[in-house]
């Protein structure tokens, strides 16, 4: 029997209720379900409930009901354990999402007769080097970004590929990303569009204060150490843009591949060309 795990964002419009008929559904179906324990009570279903830190126990597949932000905070909270992923798009653009809601019984069928294929997305990982001590380590499926404050001046961000020296933005920071995360903050800053089953890692400057700046494909096995400089002390790591660290002059943020993948389901019929076509269709493509 198929177990499935439910992670629900429920300030979503409409999770309450999608989540109460996907339960329905895996039921019906005679699967194992359980529900984010933070949330199974909001429907109902308190017999179900498994905190998501326990899925790895008991849980064969993820359904995360939310937008992209949803997916990311589980795809890091599960990253060593291997378990596919399923996104059914409550939000916007959805990128990271598979199925919608309307598709529920379709999507629940393919899911238990064994009808997708999951798609190894690289993570990256990152920790802060502050007078010799290391700090900070995290795991992102997007991005790392490293940014100066809302309102102050430029930041100065030295970066080494590998040990040897690659460039110099003043601005008002960088993206490191992986080519999941190409179409998400790194492609508001003009980085490119990166198909996600190869492995490489993005660095794109935001803002930079001169006119031949241009972002960097790197390979996937390369270390990036980037050291901040600045007149001021407001600066920050962000980590999917969801986790935020405070950093400091002449710290060094060290960045590379994660031993973790997120293991993501899609359908057969769906390319990623097709994806970027209806999600940026307002936007040109």
């Amino acid at each position: 029997m198929t177990t499935i795990g439910i992670v629900i964002n429920k300030d979503k419009e409409n999770a309450l209720s999608v989540a109460r008929e996907l339960v329905r559904l895996l039921e019906g179906k005679k699967a194992g379900v359980y529900i984010d324990q933070r949330v199974a009570n909001h429907i109902g279903r308190q017999d179900l409930s498994l905190p998501v830190a326990d899925f790895h126990r008991d849980v064969d597949i993820v359904f995360v009901l939310g937008g992209d932000g949803t997916l990311l905070g589980v795809a890091r909270e599960l990253a060593p354990y291997e378990i596919p992923i399923l996104g059914i798009n409550l939000g916007h653009l959805g990128f990271l999402s598979e199925a919608e809601p309307d598709d529920l019984p379709h999507a629940v069928d393919q899911i238990l007769n064994g009808q997708f294929y999951v798609e190894q997305r690289m993570m990256l990982e990152a920790e802060v080097i502050r007078k010799g001590q290391r700090i900070h380590p995290s795991v992102a499926l997007n991005d790392i970004g490293i940014a100066k404050g809302s309102f102050n001046r430029m930041i100065k961000c030295t970066v080494f590929v590998d040990d040897l020296y690659a460039a110099t933005f003043n601005g008002d920071g960088v993206i490191v990303s992986t080519p999941t995360g190409s179409t998400a903050y790194s492609l508001s800053a003009g980085g490119p569009i990166v198909v996600p089953y190869i492995n490489a890692i993005v660095l794109t400057p935001v803002a930079p204060h001169s006119l031949t700046t241009r972002p960097i494909v790197l390979p996937a096995e390369e270390e990036i150490h980037i050291t901040v400089d600045a007149t001021h002390q407001d600066m920050g790591m962000t980590i999917d843009g969801q986790l935020g660290y405070p950093l400091q002059v002449n710290d060094e943020i060290v960045i590379r591949r994660s031993p973790y993948a997120t293991p993501l389901i899609k359908w057969k019929a769906r390319s990623f060309f097709e994806v970027v076509r209806k999600k940026l269709q307002g936007e040109g493509y």
